[in-house]
């Protein structure tokens, strides 16, 4: 549920972008669909997807139109952040805890973006012609591959990787959120792996990055 946004949804959101984001309705309509009329079986799914539909019109209003300025990657996709904290105490709550870790990856990103320069390269990238962007993507990646740029992206995934264990430790508490924190835990880690493929293929197949 990570994976779908980044890997169908940006070259979709680049082909289409109206289509893309009404994709939120169809995602939603699901969510609800399970919710109500699926049973106790299908309500946690029915919820995630509900979560999912969240990061998704994030996605699409921020890659669709405004991917030139980095500054409102962090703000367009907490769109729906007022919602998934109202979620948190309702049977919505596998959802939101979704959103908000994905939410909370986004930030780790940005923020590394930011401490090690990539977000002034970031205009450049994207609005670079398709013969240029990957090479532009490569040298940016390369950038990240000295000492101190090197140090804060270990920081942060060492920091990534201890928030996900106390999040599993708090979905073994037999607690009724156990399963919320244990999706969050699944989402913000997952979110390291998304992070960690772009720059390997940025560093080793830059043309394979379009995604961006």
């Amino acid at each position: 549920m990570v994976v779908l946004p980044v890997f169908l949804q940006a070259p979709w959101v680049h082909l289409h972008p109206v289509s893309a984001c009404l994709f939120t309705f169809v995602l939603l309509g699901l969510g609800f669909g399970l919710v109500q009329f699926g049973g106790q079986r299908w309500s946690q799914a029915g919820s995630l997807l509900v979560g999912v539909s969240g990061s998704w019109l994030g996605g699409c209003l921020f890659w669709g139109w405004l991917r030139s300025y980095p500054v409102l990657h962090l703000p367009v996709e907490a769109v729906a952040l007022p919602l998934a904290f109202v979620g948190l105490d309702t049977r919505w709550r596998v959802g939101a805890g979704f959103y908000l870790a994905c939410l909370l990856g986004t930030g780790f990103t940005d923020l590394m973006m930011v401490f090690t320069g990539v977000m002034n390269r970031w205009p450049l990238v994207v609005g670079a012609t398709f013969q240029n962007a990957p090479e532009l993507l490569h040298q940016t990646a390369e950038e990240l591959l000295k000492p101190w740029p090197a140090f804060l992206l270990i920081l942060a995934a060492v920091l990534i990787v201890l928030l996900a264990r106390l999040m599993r430790v708090r979905a073994n508490l037999n607690s009724p959120s156990g399963s919320m924190w244990l999706v969050a835990s699944a989402a913000l880690t997952t979110t390291l792996w998304i992070d960690g493929l772009f720059l390997l293929t940025a560093l080793l197949q830059p043309r394979l990055s379009g995604l961006i």
